[in-house]
C-alpha cells in the first residue's frame, strides 16, 4: 500500500506509530506498526565497562523512575568536528517510552550537563529514518508478518497490526513511483451571513455545502458532484441536490457523507482557516457537535480545531487553524499558492483568472442571503455557485499539479506529507542530514542554539550605471557561488577543528 499518513500515539501511551495508506485497488488500510523503542546516545564515560551497563540502566530508573528499556555500546562517530576517522565507543540509551526519554534528557543523566545525540529528533521521525521510510512512499507487508484485527479501531477497510521489522519500504524509484488511486474530496461552504458582517458560527447558518469527490489518476471529470442545501433548491443537470428543513439535519447527513466517502486526501479554498473551522464551530452552537465531529478516519476520536503559529525564514509569519482529520491528508489550495506563487491577489477568483483563465460565478457574496430567502430557483442559482467553488480548487490542483509535486517533495526529503505545509524548510534538511548520516554510522549532536537576530551579511551588489548602451554588455557571475567558497576553504562542520 501506498502510505499517506504517519503519526505517532502519543507521549502517554506505549510507542506506537499510525500508518495509513492506500492499496492499488484503492482500499484504505491502517497499520498499527508496535516495538519501534525511542533511543539517544551519549559519549562512552572514561573507564566505563560493559558490565557497567545494568547498574546504570538501575540507577536511572531509579533516580528518575523513568522506563529504560536498555544501554547497548556502539561504535559511531560524531557528525561535529573532526577526529580521524575512526569509530569510536557511544551508549545507545534505549527507552520504553517517549515521556521518559524526555525527561531524563531535560533533567540531566548527570550531576553537570552533558552532550546528547539525536535526541532532540522526533519519535515519528526517527522510526521513518531508520526504517527508511519515506512520505507516501510505498510499504509491503509480506504474508505471515501481520494480524488482522477483529475490533478495528478506524473506519478504513484493512486494519492490522505489525512489528516495525516486519515490513519492506521501497525506495520511490521504478514501478515504486506510481501513486495510488487516492479519493479526493473537493468542498466549500455557503453561509447566509448578515449585511455588511463577516459571518460568525454562533449566529449565521450554513446553508448550502457543495462537493465533488475524484480519483487521483482517473478522470479528471468528478464521478460525484452534490449540494447539500438548506431549504427546497431546484434540481441541476449533472448534479445530486440534497434538500433538507434543518440545518442540523444537513450537517449531520454531510458528516455521514465523508464517512461513506471515506476520501483521503480533503481539499478547497481557504478551509484550514474558515470552511472547517466554521463548519466545527457552528456544530457546537447547534449542539450536534457529539455527531459532527467524528470527521476523520479513527473510530470515537474528535476533530479539534487548533489555532497554530507559523514561522519560517522563506515563508515569513503566518497565524492559522488547523483542523486535524485522523488518515485523511489536507491540502488547502489558498496556502498553496502563498507559499509557492507571487500574486498580487490571493483572491479565488485572481487566482483561477491567473492560471485557468476563467472565473468563478457571478454572485456577489452582498446578495447571498436574499438568494437563500428567495424561491427554488434563486437558491438553485446559488447551488451552481457553490459547485463551481467546490470544483475550481480541484481544477487548479490539477492543473498545477499540486498533489503530485507535494507528493515528489515528501519522497525527496522523506518527511511526512502534511510537514510540508504546516512547517518550514529545516525540517526537510534535517530529515536528509539524519539520513545520509545514519547511513554512514554518523550521529547528529543534539545543539542548543542561541536566538540571535543578527543577520548575515549579503553579497555586494554594485549599482548599475544607467543609461542606453547600443553594443551588448557581458554581464560576469560566479557559478554557485557558496558551494564555491565552502568547497575552496572546506568549510563544514564535519572538518571543524577544536583548538
Amino acid at each position: 500500500f501506498q502510505q499517506v499518513d504517519i503519526e505517532d500515539t502519543g507521549a502517554y501511551e506505549k510507542p506506537a506509530i499510525r500508518m495509513y495508506g492506500v492499496t492499488q485497488e484503492g482500499h484504505s488500510v491502517l497499520a498499527h506498526v508496535s516495538d519501534f523503542l525511542p533511543y539517544f546516545y551519549i559519549a562512552m564515560p572514561r573507564g566505563f565497562v560493559d558490565e557497567d551497563r545494568e547498574s546504570l540502566r538501575l540507577k536511572l530508573i531509579v533516580r528518575r523512575r523513568h522506563g529504560v528499556h536498555s544501554i547497548k555500546v556502539v561504535k559511531k562517530r560524531s557528525l561535529w568536528g573532526y577526529k580521524g576517522d575512526d569509530m569510536v565507543m557511544f551508549l545507545k540509551i534505549v527507552f520504553a517510552d517517549q515521556r521518559s526519554l524526555t525527561r531524563i534528557r531535560d533533567k540531566y543523566l548527570f550531576p553537570e550537563p552533558i552532550q546528547t545525540y539525536e535526541s532532540n529528533i522526533s519519535y515519528t521521525l526517527r522510526f521513518m529514518v531508520d526504517r527508511k521510510v519515506t512520505g507516501m512512499n510505498w510499504i509491503e507487508v509480506p504474508a505471515g508478518k501481520y494480524a488482522l484485527r477483529s475490533r478495528q479501531s478506524s473506519n478504513c477497510q484493512i486494519e492490522f497490526d505489525v512489528r516495525y521489522d516486519a515490513f519492506i519500504s521501497h525506495e520511490p524509484e521504478g514501478e515504486w513511483s506510481k501513486m495510488a488511486p487516492l479519493r479526493i474530496l473537493s468542498f466549500d461552504i455557503e453561509c447566509a451571513g448578515r449585511k455588511g458582517i463577516f459571518p460568525e458560527p454562533q449566529i449565521d447558518p450554513v446553508i448550502q455545502i457543495a462537493n465533488m469527490v475524484t480519483r487521483q489518476g482517473g478522470e479528471s471529470a468528478p464521478f460525484i458532484r452534490n449540494v447539500f442545501a438548506l431549504n427546497d433548491c431546484a434540481d441541476i443537470v449533472g448534479s445530486q441536490v440534497l434538500s433538507f428543513k434543518k440545518e442540523n439535519d444537513l450537517l449531520i447527513r454531510w458528516r455521514d457523507f465523508v464517512e461513506e466517502v471515506d476520501p483521503d486526501v480533503v481539499i478547497g479554498y481557504n478551509i484550514a482557516n474558515f470552511d472547517l473551522p466554521y463548519l466545527m464551530d457552528r456544530a457546537v452552537a447547534l449542539k450536534v457537535q457529539d455527531r459532527f465531529a467524528f470527521l476523520g478516519r479513527l473510530k470515537n476520536v474528535r476533530a479539534k480545531v487548533k489555532d497554530t503559529h507559523f514561522n519560517s525564514k522563506a515563508y515569513g509569519q503566518r497565524n492559522s487553524k488547523e483542523t486535524v482529520l485522523d488518515g485523511r491528508l489536507q491540502l488547502d489550495l489558498l496556502q498553496v499558492m502563498q507559499r509557492d506563487y507571487k500574486l498580487r491577489s490571493y483572491s479565488l477568483n485572481a487566482v483561477c483568472a491567473e492560471f485557468l483563465g476563467e472565473q468563478k460565478e457571478d454572485v456577489h457574496h452582498s446578495v447571498i442571503t436574499e438568494l437563500q430567502n428567495g424561491t427554488r430557483e434563486s437558491r438553485r442559482r446559488l447551488a451552481i455557485y457553490c459547485l463551481k467553488d467546490a470544483y475550481l480548487p480541484q481544477r487548479l490542483m490539477d492543473k498545477l499539479m499540486c498533489l503530485v509535486n507535494y507528493t515528489e517533495m515528501a519522497r525527496v526529503t522523506g518527511v511526512p506529507f502534511n510537514y510540508l505545509l504546516s512547517k518550514g524548510q529545516q525540517i526537510k534538511v534535517i530529515s536528509q542530514l539524519f539520513r545520509k548520516a545514519n547511513e554512514q554510522d554518523y550521529i547528529v549532536p543534539a545543539m542548543h542554539s542561541e536566538g540571535s537576530d543578527e543577520q548575515y551579511e549579503g553579497a555586494t551588489v554594485i549599482e548599475p550605471k544607467r543609461g542606453y548602451y547600443p553594443m551588448p554588455i557581458a554581464t560576469l557571475d560566479f557559478s554557485s557561488l557558496y558551494p564555491s567558497i565552502m568547497m575552496a576553504h572546506n568549510l563544514c562542520y564535519t572538518t571543524l577543528l577544536d583548538k
